[in-house]
């Protein structure tokens, strides 16, 4: 289950996703719409890894250029899978295709700390830090496990300040979200230091392109000093917007989880799952999308990405129609 466009079409007030309300971002954008599809990406993304890498502060060899998050999450899986782990440690409430891939590959999930461990700061759907962070910072990994930070709502924090990142941790980056352009599947990851090999043998599970020319785009833009500039004024503006979009939903009468460090929080209407489910579906009749989180192991919880104040009025004036029956 997944935000966004269903069946009925583009939501006219999409709460369901986490992505950048600002957005799309103007410099970004452009540079995507000017993209030569005309002919391949160099297939080896020379260029693109040089300026990833630059921007990081890292080797080229420890870049790793993916198709999009949830590819590279199957990805990584296999490697796991393949060089002998057979456990996965998942978030409590966590990104669903963690515990898909590793079915699909075998690993069982558990507390064996042999395994490939997954963590996303902020994580979703509760914004809060995932502590797991901690506990990485604390004792290094076993000898042929596998630690990877989802950094995919790193870029749009607006509380707190990030947890210190173990060294032996992958990190996955998604700018999508934080530009406005969830449309576009782009990703990376970063090899942890010393992991060169590895990062070897993840390019080598790839299927040739993953990247296309508006990936390529995509991706060389995310560190240019425009849209780094753009994405640093979009966040007091989220942060104004999230503050209204918490007091609105507590004058709806809906139980707010506060702890949310990030542009989206969640929310107990206190209806049951029968009835929480209509009043979903009669909230999309009237354009608005909110996400479900019983598929992230909390049923009777809905996860709302902060929207401007003219979606948020929208909201109020569906949910009255909703409330009255």
């Amino acid at each position: 289950m997944h935000g966004g466009p269903d069946a009925l079409g583009v939501p006219l007030h999409d709460f369901s996703t986490n992505a950048n309300a600002c957005g799309p971002c103007p410099p970004a954008l452009a540079a995507v719409r000017a993209a030569d599809c005309s002919r391949y990406p160099d297939p080896a993304y020379t260029a693109l890894r040089a300026a990833l890498a630059q921007w990081h502060g890292v080797a080229p060899a420890r870049i790793v250029p993916a198709a999009s998050a949830s590819e590279f999450i199957h990805r990584i899986s296999a490697h796991a899978a393949r060089s002998g782990l057979r456990h996965v440690q998942l978030p409590a409430h966590g990104y669903g295709d963690y515990a898909r891939a590793a079915q699909l590959w075998g690993l069982q999930p558990g507390a064996q700390a042999l395994a490939l461990h997954w963590a996303c700061a902020p994580a979703s759907p509760l914004g809060d830090d995932d502590p797991a962070l901690a506990a990485w910072a604390q004792q290094a990994a076993p000898a042929g496990a596998l630690r990877v930070l989802d950094c995919a709502y790193a870029p749009l924090r607006l509380q707190g300040a990030a947890s210190a990142l173990a060294a032996d941790a992958w990190q996955l980056w998604t700018p999508n979200k934080a530009l406005g352009l969830t449309g576009l599947r782009a990703a990376y990851a970063i090899a942890p230091q010393g992991g060169e090999a590895q990062a070897a043998q993840l390019q080598a599970l790839a299927p040739s392109w993953p990247l296309g020319a508006d990936g390529v785009a995509l991706l060389t833009a995310w560190v240019q000093p425009p849209v780094q500039d753009w994405l640093a004024q979009s966040l007091p503006l989220l942060r104004a917007w999230k503050a209204q979009q918490l007091a609105l939903c507590t004058a709806l009468g809906w139980q707010v989880h506060a702890d949310s460090l990030a542009n989206y929080f969640c929310v107990r209407p206190g209806l049951d799952g029968a009835a929480g489910a209509r009043a979903l579906q009669r909230l999309r009749t009237q354009g608005i999308k909110l996400r479900d989180c019983t598929s992230f192991g909390l049923p009777g919880v809905w996860r709302l990405g902060v929207l401007a104040p003219p979606a948020q009025q929208a909201l109020a004036r569906a949910w009255g129609l909703v409330a009255e029956g």
